[in-house]
Parts: structure tokens; C-alpha cells; sequence
């Protein structure tokens, strides 16, 4: 149990690249939120926020010589702390309430003691003997009048309280022309650093909490497994038809897949010859390396394909597979192991019964099932055993010895046998079935399956000791591979597609007549 939660703890660990990999893919977003924010505190301040002015005034301490009731002080006045200490004594009087009571009178302005006392910012200079009284107010003018006002009373007033010493006045008050807050360029600068944050915080947070596969990086970093092909979106190609689901099976019981493929050519852009270049040509990249991934001189090769869940395609997989290994003049055979939610009958447009399920309860016999699916008229087909009604206890049948026994006949009988099983991640039924193929290959969609759903099934795999093949990553974006983009992207795909599309062109053979029923 420890391990098992290490190495989930392993697969869901993000990287600083993977963060600052996102970052980059969504900086536009965090772009436009800086700028959002930006204008948002433009608009605060500009509308909302009432602009305030100051006025100030300066004043030089004479501290020469202080006498202070009746005792008497003599002070150097190269003592800077002696001079401090006068400023702040100097700067208590002034906030004292009857100075500013005699401010306001002489200021004639309608404010209180407290109101005034909170308008005053009073300091020194660095560390010299002159100190600034600042006076704030959203009328430029009453801070002005206030500022001149404490001009003439102060000084008057420490030389009543602080005899011998005075305070001389350095800079006259000014009427301010201009606000001196708000300052727009700085809150608009800090709305679009607080719009940067936040957007930049929340996809970094949002990347850490995402455990979606999305890269090889992911599946290499999740389960080590050599990716064999990658299969890009068929369902945004403009091919038409659903991903998963292709046209109603209406009529196909009658007509057969090509039938239903020839009268309706915009359902079926998914599965065989109706599929895209680039999806072809993953197949086919498949196939080559499935047929070197078998070193030994087996008749026979039983590929189970499997997902961690369900919705990843394996299905479509599956029938791919299925038709690019038929085109090889490959007898071969494809199997709806998936019992509980069986498609490849829907797909294919054949008997969805009798079926594997059939067999495996003494209903049919095995040669009954078999049933022969062309995609397009002229070319190699491949035999297909569909899943049958769904039973009450589908991991018992295909554990069983009947389906051990349905395996072998299948061995000698075809050079490949296909068998659709079902997410692992869901039910256990394909472990019940992997230990008896020669080998297992995984689908995994792109920004859809995670990766520790991912990591659990390599491990299941793992532990029933059976060989993983490889991976399919399917439903991929152009760019998701390492040669998604740039020259092959320009050059290479769409010289080769004009040279598909030629070869789709010529005139096919006649069919040839065979009537021999098939058997196992």
C-alpha cells in the first residue's frame, strides 16, 4: 500500500517546466486579465476615487540658545540629536488644539480640532533643523489657506511657549495646481501586476490540481511504456460523424458495414478507409510496430486493447487495427470482449447476436459467431465476433475455461486475433483475459484520461505479469507529438496526402467470388 501511494504520489508531481509549460500555453489569458485589471483600476480611481492636493509649508528652528521656564539651556548647533529633538517638540505644539483652533479661526475655514489634525503631516527634513508641515484636502484652496494660516500662527506661538529660540519660515505655502493623489499610473500599474498575479496564480494552481494526461512527457513520466502511434482528433477533421458513435444501425443488419458505409459516407469517417491521411498513417505506423514487437515465429498473435477508462477510444482502435492488419492479406480476427458495454456491433453495422456471449454459455458454437466485416468494396475483410447479449456475470465467463478454449481454436485458425476489452479502470474483466494474450496495448486520450488512473492499470497489468506492447495515444492535437509541427507539418504531410488521395483514386479489381463459409 505504501509503494502504491508513492508512486501515485510520483505520476501526480508536477514539474517547474510543466507549470512555466502552461504558463506560456495560457499567457494570453494571463495577458488579457492583467489588462483587465489594468482598466478596472484605472476606472476605480478615475470615477470612484476624489482626488486630494496638498499644501505645504517649511520652517527653520532657531535653537542657539533656549531657556525653557526657569531653567536655562545651551545647545551647540552642530548637535543634530538636540535639533531633533526640538523639531518634534516644535511639531507637538503645532498639533496641540489651541494652535489649531487658532489655525482654523485665522484660516477661516468650517472644520473641527480633530478634522484639522488629520489634514497635518508633520516631519523633519532628513537630519537637518528644518522640518515641513504638509496639509491635505480635496479643496485646493482650503489647503492652501490652512497651510498659510499655520505660516503665521506657529511661529508665534513657539516663541510664547520656547523662549529664545523662534521658527523661521524656509518655504512659503503654494496653491497646488495639481492632485497629488491619485496617481493614475501607478494605480493602473498596480491593477495590471494584481491582474498578472492572479490570472498566473490561478493556472498554476489549477495546473498543480490537474492530473490530466496531456503530453508523451506525462505518459512517459506516468507509465514508461514505448508510445507506438499517435492518432490525431478524427472527431474535429471535418470528416464528419461522431467519435464514438456512427450513425443509427437502422438497415445494417440487412446491408452489412459497407453497405451502410456507401449509403451513408459522412457517418462513417472514423473507422477504415474513410479516415483522414494522418490517422491512417498512424495506424499503419501501429501495425509496422506491433509486427516488430513480436520477435518470435508465433502463428498466431493474440493483442488485447485496453483503456484505464472508458470514452479513450479503444474500440475504434480496436477496428483500426483490425482493418490495417487485414489490408496485409493478415487473416484476422476481431473480438467484443466487452461484454457490459459491447460497440463494436453498433459500429461495424453487424449482428450485435448471437455473440461471445453466446458461446460462452453453451448457447451458440463458435463457428456461428463469426461474421465478416469489409469496409470498402474490393479490399481484404476481416472477421468479427461481436459481444452478444450482456450477461449477468461477464468476469466469470471470460475467466473461464470455455474462454480459454475459445482462444486457442482462435490461434490456430487466424494470424491475428483483436480483442476489445473493457476499461480496467472500471471493471476487472480484461485482467481475466490479459494473462492469455501475447500482449497488451493501452489507449490513452489526450486532456482526458489522468494519470493516476493511468499508473493504477500499468500496475494491475504489472502484477498479473502481462507484456504491455505499448501505448495509443489518441484524440491528439497537431502539436502534442515530436513531429506535429514545422517542417513535416508544411513539407512532408502535404506532399504525401496529395499522394494518398492519387493512389484512392485508381480504379479497383474486380471481387472475387467466395463462398466457403468461414470457419474457426
Amino acid at each position: 500500500m505504501e509503494e502504491r501511494m508513492k508512486n501515485n504520489s510520483d505520476v501526480s508531481e508536477v514539474t517547474f517546466k510543466r507549470l512555466m509549460d502552461a504558463l506560456l500555453h495560457k499567457i494570453w489569458l494571463v495577458l488579457l486579465s492583467s489588462v483587465a485589471g489594468a482598466l478596472i483600476v484605472f476606472a476605480i480611481t478615475y470615477f470612484l476615487i476624489t482626488p486630494e492636493y496638498q499644501s505645504s509649508v517649511m520652517f527653520y528652528v532657531n535653537n542657539s540658545s533656549i531657556s525653557v521656564g526657569g531653567a536655562s539651556l545651551s545647545i551647540d548647533s552642530n548637535d543634530i540629536s538636540a535639533s531633533k529633538s526640538l523639531v518634534n517638540t516644535y511639531i507637538v505644539i503645532l498639533n496641540t488644539e489651541e494652535t489649531l483652533n487658532a489655525v482654523i479661526d485665522y484660516a477661516d475655514v468650517d472644520k473641527r480640532y480633530s478634522q484639522v489634525q488629520n489634514m497635518l503631516e508633520s516631519e523633519a527634513v532628513g537630519d537637518t533643523e528644518v522640518f515641513k508641515v504638509v496639509v491635505t484636502s480635496t479643496d485646493p484652496e482650503e489647503a492652501n489657506r490652512i497651510a498659510d494660516a499655520i505660516s503665521y500662527i506657529l511661529p508665534k506661538r513657539i516663541s510664547n511657549i520656547v523662549e529664545g529660540t523662534s521658527a523661521k519660515i524656509v518655504n512659503h505655502a503654494l496653491l497646488p495646481a495639481t492632485p497629488s493623489s491619485p496617481s493614475f499610473v501607478m494605480n493602473t500599474l498596480i491593477g495590471f501586476l494584481l491582474g498578472f498575479v492572479l490570472s498566473a496564480g490561478l493556472v498554476i494552481m489549477q495546473e498543480m490540481m490537474d492530473v490530466t494526461i496531456r503530453k508523451e512527457e506525462d505518459l512517459e513520466q506516468v507509465c514508461r511504456l514505448p508510445i507506438l502511434a499517435q492518432v490525431p482528433d478524427m472527431n474535429n477533421s471535418g470528416k464528419g460523424g461522431s467519435y464514438y458513435g456512427h450513425g443509427s444501425s437502422k438497415g445494417k443488419k440487412k446491408y452489412g458495414a459497407y453497405s451502410a458505409a456507401k449509403r451513408a459516407p459522412n457517418q462513417m469517417g472514423v473507422i477504415g478507409p474513410k479516415i483522414g491521411f494522418a490517422a491512417s498513417e498512424a495506424y499503419k505506423l501501429l501495425r509496422t510496430k506491433l509486427q516488430f514487437s513480436f520477435s518470435d515465429e508465433k502463428d498466431c498473435r493474440v493483442i488485447g486493447v485496453s483503456s484505464a477508462l472508458s470514452g479513450e477510444g479503444k474500440s475504434l482502435t480496436s477496428v483500426n487495427l483490425a482493418y490495417t492488419l487485414s489490408q496485409l492479406d493478415k487473416k484476422v480476427l476481431l473480438v467484443d470482449c466487452d461484454m457490459r458495454r459491447p460497440t463494436l456491433a453498433e459500429k461495424l453495422g453487424l449482428l450485435k447476436q448471437p455473440g461471445l456471449s453466446s458461446y460462452l454459455t453453451r448457447q451458440s458454437y463458435l463457428n456461428d459467431l463469426i461474421q465478416v466485416c469489409g469496409l470498402k468494396e474490393n479490399e481484404k475483410a476481416f472477421h468479427v465476433i461481436s459481444a452478444g447479449q450482456t450477461p449477468p456475470n461477464p468476469i466469470e465467463l471470460l475467466s473461464s475455461e470455455r474462454m480459454k478454449k475459445a482462444l486457442a481454436a482462435m490461434r490456430e485458425a487466424y494470424d491475428y486475433v483483436i480483442l476489445d476489452l473493457p476499461p480496467v479502470g472500471e471493471v476487472s474483466d480484461a485482467l481475466a483475459v490479459a494473462k492469455d494474450t501475447d500482449g497488451m496495448l493501452l489507449v490513452v486520450r489526450q486532456n482526458y484520461c489522468d494519470r493516476i488512473a493511468l499508473a493504477d492499470t500499468v500496475q494491475q497489468f504489472e502484477f498479473i505479469q502481462s507484456r504491455m506492447l505499448g501505448v495509443v495515444f489518441n484524440c491528439t492535437s497537431e502539436n502534442s507529438g515530436h513531429y506535429g509541427k514545422g517542417y513535416y507539418k508544411r513539407y512532408y504531410r502535404r506532399y504525401y496526402r496529395r499522394y494518398y488521395r492519387r493512389y484512392d483514386t485508381v480504379p479497383a479489381a474486380p471481387p472475387v467470388e467466395d463462398n466457403e463459409e468461414p470457419r474457426l
